[in-house]
């Protein structure tokens, strides 16, 4: 029988655990994934963080920000909004990608575990590298291409069943939670586009004022890039946005067969 392991560097380690201030009324106990780049030949740990939820906000990112404030300055995590706008602060809360600004500390039960987002190079701790990923959303040209000018120099208008073609879609704020909840893009994320840019090529095939739907479909007929997705769903279980990134991905596979009828 094969045996197998993970490689030795990649296992986790116990950290170093803070115990909770004294007279805490509400302690709730952080586990953070931590590592540091600039000690690459040191495994990946747990640090431990217990903290009093009457000290600070109801979220887990003001629990975040409440221990590099008062507890450990070094740990490191995307952050800006608050307000589930930017996407900033995307990571991995209990086993479910979402996002630490609108997932409340009492909704998670036990301890709150905390990851980078899964199979996406690391920065450092909680922070993934996305250099990839934007390179992928750029590929898609998201921006509206049309050579014939605008009418008498004035905006491009649309009408309300045109415009609300691109509802589910305008929505995204790029956190990439679906993308790396996607076992295809896993397996195959140098190739893939993943559920996050496809559900930004949809918004522009989809748009009434584009005048480059034919080459978009055109570039996103490949065996890889759009046809690598499978259906699984998770992207659009996992969506802190409540957008359906498969459907949208439906849609784009649906145009590009119907063309060819």
């Amino acid at each position: 029988m094969a045996d197998f392991f993970l490689p030795k560097n990649s296992r986790i380690e116990k950290g170093v655990t803070f115990e909770a201030p004294k007279g805490a009324k509400r302690p709730k106990t952080f586990k953070i994934y931590r590592w540091d780049p600039d000690q690459p030949n040191r495994n990946p740990r747990l640090d431990t963080y217990t903290i009093d939820m009457d000290d600070c906000g109801p979220m887990v990112l003001d629990g975040l920000i409440h221990i590099k404030d008062k507890i450990d300055p070094t740990v490191t995590f995307r952050r800006s909004c608050r307000e589930g706008v930017c996407g900033s602060c995307a990571m991995n809360i209990d086993g479910v990608n979402g996002l630490a600004c609108t997932t409340a500390m009492e909704d998670v039960d036990g301890d709150i575990k905390l990851y980078p987002l899964p199979h996406m190079e690391v920065v450092k701790d909680l922070v993934p590298d996305l250099t990839h990923a934007y390179a992928q959303y750029a590929s898609i040209e998201p921006y509206m291409k049309s050579d014939t000018p605008g009418p008498g120099g004035r905006e491009r208008l649309q009408s309300p069943e045109d415009r609300a073609k691109l509802d589910g879609t305008w929505e995204c704020i790029l956190c990439y939670c679906c993308t790396t909840s996607c076992p295809s893009y896993w397996w195959n994320g140098d190739k893939y586009l993943g559920p996050a840019t496809l559900l930004q090529a949809s918004r522009w095939v989809n748009d009434s004022r584009d005048e480059a739907t034919g080459e978009r479909l055109d570039d996103l007929e490949d065996p890889f890039k759009l046809y690598r997705c499978h259906t699984i769903m998770n992207c659009t279980n996992t969506c802190p946005k409540g957008l359906n990134p498969g459907k949208a991905i439906a849609g784009l596979k649906k145009k590009i067969a119907s063309r060819e009828v």
